[in-house]
């Protein structure tokens, strides 16, 4: 799939590509721009997504080529590849086994071993319904409980807001629904005390969030940070991130921002800490943190109107509060 190792969704991940028009708006923000360079380590990539670490080791997906692969630090290895699954999201779980997000529709969860070997799927949830609007992305609890988007129908212009958020409890076999009416669910992180879940809506171009509940269930829906309040908008369009998101230690949370070209770096306040502006490409998908949390690694489309959404994943040292 012509992936290059470097040593040393509009496509919110479908295929719906918009023209989109220069923002008259400058940037006049308290954060600047990371002034840093960038390293790109892996290229060539389409559709590159869900950058995670099992030790030393990067794991991503290209929803695209329709694969799983890992870097090791010096080349790449596809280890899972399956048409028409649209690999998006990656998380891992105990074991060190994946959780493959199918962002086709109907979508599915697909777990696998670290070397790709599939485990079990999922194509329905508790109730027995299709994963309808496409597995998007998932977050794993301090408690193993894990969390996972069905982002709803991308329409120009938007239509139906129909995303949902579902829930796989410790030790359970079914994935239940939690919380429902997103305005395109997309990425989504658990604070590291394990009180608060935050979702991306990418055509809302916010990310809210919920306290989670002793049995997993979701309450006290509230916005967290509307990104065009913190930063404006480079671009007029509706498409506009956030895309996926992390959390350090500290529970700072990285929000990358499709059709932005950056990475945003948000207190657990919602302050605006730092800006990570991203010259491989406009439509920035994910995040990783290096385990150190010294750098990011940054999964990102050159162009987003690019049907093969070729791109790349490039490192760049994680910026501090100004």
């Amino acid at each position: 799939m012509g992936f290059k190792s470097v040593s040393s969704k509009p496509h919110f991940k479908r295929t719906l590509f918009l023209a989109v028009g220069v923002s008259l708006f400058a940037f006049a923000q308290a954060a600047q721009a990371d002034p840093a360079p960038e390293k790109v380590i892996v290229s060539d990539i389409g559709g590159p997504e869900g950058p995670v670490f099992i030790g030393r080791d990067l794991y991503f997906v290209g929803w695209t080529d329709d694969a799983l692969v890992r870097w090791n630090g010096h080349e790449t290895k596809i280890l899972h590849h399956e048409a028409g699954c649209e690999h998006n999201g990656l998380a891992v779980i105990p074991g060190n086994h994946l959780l493959i997000a199918c962002l086709s529709e109907p979508g599915a969860i697909i777990e696998v071993t670290s070397e790709g070997k599939e485990v079990r799927r999922w194509t329905t949830d508790a109730g027995g319904k299709p994963l309808k609007g496409g597995v998007n992305d998932f977050a794993v609890a301090p408690n193993g409980g894990i969390y996972a988007t069905l982002s709803g129908p991308l329409n120009d212009p938007p239509g139906p807001i129909a995303g949902k958020v579902l829930y796989l409890a410790p030790g359970a076999s079914q994935w239940v629904e939690v919380a429902d009416a997103l305005n395109y669910a997309n990425g989504l992180a658990v604070s590291p005390d394990g009180r608060t879940l935050y979702v991306a809506e990418s055509i809302g171009n916010s990310v809210i969030k919920f306290t989670i509940q002793a049995d997993g269930s979701l309450a006290d829906r509230a916005n967290f940070a509307m990104l065009h309040v913190l930063i404006p908008d480079k671009i007029r369009s509706a498409f506009i991130g956030p895309d996926g998101i992390k959390l350090d230690r500290a529970g700072n949370l990285y929000v990358a921002q499709y059709n932005g070209g950056k990475v945003l770096k948000i207190s657990p306040s919602g302050k605006l800490l730092h800006v990570f502006k991203v010259s491989a490409g406009e439509g920035v998908t994910n995040v990783a943190l290096s385990a150190d949390e010294t750098e990011l690694y940054v999964t990102v489309v050159r162009d987003p109107n690019d049907p093969k959404a070729l791109g790349s994943i490039v490192r760049i040292a994680n910026g501090r509060a100004p």
